[in-house]
């Protein structure tokens, strides 16, 4: 974030998936957009596969856009691809927040020693956790809206 604005990130490759999904979409195969993501993955760090479904949702936007276009319209594609953005955002945070959100539960089997395992997924996942984040997603979908 080089601008120094709180709450503002600017994912380029988004963009130029985006732009070249809609607009010369004889340049790009779907193949190598998702071997993008699966390098994008290796180098950022993320669970493998998570940026190659992001940029195949991201084509199947920018494809259903051009689909369903007459005639291409600068706002209008502007506030498909803020829209668009909002949700891919949306659902990479959620994928995120769902793998990375629970922790290794430390149980002792003796005095000496402890053995880290798993936990259940009734310990996990609870349902008040589930509703705190669909009601999370819900202000913000519904505060971009307004």
């Amino acid at each position: 974030n080089y601008l120094g604005l709180k709450y503002f990130s600017f994912n380029f490759s988004y963009i130029l998936i985006f732009y070249y999904s809609l607009k010369k979409s004889e340049s790009l195969g779907y193949i190598y957009i998702f071997i993008a993501g699966l390098f994008n993955d290796v180098i950022i760090g993320t669970p493998i596969g998570l940026s190659s479904l992001m940029y195949l949702i991201i084509c199947g936007a920018a494809a259903y856009l051009r689909n369903i276009t007459l005639r291409p319209s600068l706002i209008k594609d502007s506030i498909f691809f803020l829209i668009t953005m909002l949700i891919i955002n949306s659902l990479l945070y959620i994928a995120l927040n769902f793998i990375f959100s629970y922790e290794l539960v430390s149980r002792r089997t003796s005095e000496e020693n402890d053995v880290c395992s798993i936990p259940e997924p009734s310990e996990v996942f609870s349902t008040e956790d589930l509703q705190r984040t669909f009601s999370l997603i819900n202000q913000i979908l519904s505060s971009a809206i307004d």
